[in-house]
């Protein structure tokens, strides 16, 4: 048996291997956030070929995540089963869950080094999602640029050009790098800050970075004919965040956490639509906007 810690977000989690062969080589994306750091750990999630799967689910439903399928089903207690199957549509996993996601257990039901790694990575990501859902921490659907010490989170639809527009900063605006590219982590602090964590998660782009900053800015992307950026405040604000959020809704205690935490931050940091082309115009329109707050 192996057990690893690792902080992403500010928070502790462990990953136990029970069985030989199994070990942190299946995370290879988790390795610069693994820590001895000891405290209160948010989740443990123990990998076994053996686990017990439990009785009496019922299904909640069949969720489309990025080409993938989740099945998701809840215990009479209030925990979870995740049926989590990759873009063919192979069974890669079978995650159990605690109604408070503090234990969590994974069977990976597959034999190859990509189906076992696409497995837990995804366990993984539900895991963190929604056993921080109500510590004041969100796991977002974003790309994440960071300049003079200030992350900027763009949002948007797939295919809006998040990633594009990122890049684009990077190579237009001197002084920026890429934090993460599809789920870096937005918390705000106990201190009333709102910071941006990168992850061990990042759809395509290989970015796994222990960084972080103070949030700057959050935009929503719009695909437009011009360039154009608008300021959203209040309730505009915050049901535009909102779908970037990772979250059920059908679970009070995750729902709700999360859309407190989403309220108390589109009260702290500035939110924009951008109405943009995939061009330099594009992301200097929204460099100067987004530095002009500070």
């Amino acid at each position: 048996m192996e057990m690893k810690t690792y902080k992403v977000g500010g928070h502790l989690f462990q990953v136990v291997f029970v069985d030989e062969g199994d070990d942190d080589r299946l995370i290879p994306s988790c390795a610069p956030f693994q820590t001895d750091e000891q405290g209160t750990v948010l989740f443990r999630l123990t990998v076994d070929r053996m686990m017990e799967e439990g009785s009496g689910a019922e299904e909640i439903g069949q969720f489309d995540c990025g080409g993938c399928n989740y099945g998701v089903y809840r215990f009479p207690d209030g925990g979870y089963r995740f049926e989590i199957s990759d873009l063919q549509g192979v069974l890669c996993a079978v995650l159990c869950t605690s109604v408070d996601f503090l234990e969590c257990r994974v069977r990976l039901t597959q034999d190859t080094w990509k189906q076992r790694n696409y497995a837990l990575n995804n366990s993984l990501m539900i895991a963190y999602a929604f056993a921080s859902s109500n510590r004041n921490t969100l796991l977002m659907h974003s790309s994440v640029i960071r300049n003079d010490g200030q992350g900027y989170m763009f949002l948007g639809k797939s295919g809006t050009g998040k990633s594009t527009h990122t890049r684009l900063w990077r190579e237009h605006i001197p002084g920026s790098d890429l934090m993460n590219d599809d789920n870096p982590v937005l918390r705000l602090t106990d201190e009333g800050q709102v910071v941006v964590y990168g992850s061990p998660w990042s759809g395509k782009t290989p970015c796994y970075r222990a960084v972080e900053a103070p949030c700057g800015g959050i935009v929503l992307l719009e695909q437009r004919p011009e360039n154009t950026i608008v300021r959203k405040q209040g309730l505009q604000a915050f049901i535009s965040l909102l779908p970037s959020a990772s979250t059920m809704k059908w679970d009070r205690r995750v729902y709700n956490g999360v859309c407190d935490t989403v309220s108390a931050i589109v009260g702290r940091v500035p939110f924009y639509v951008l109405g943009c082309l995939p061009d330099a115009d594009a992301a200097r329109l929204s460099y100067r906007t987004l530095t002009q707050e500070r």
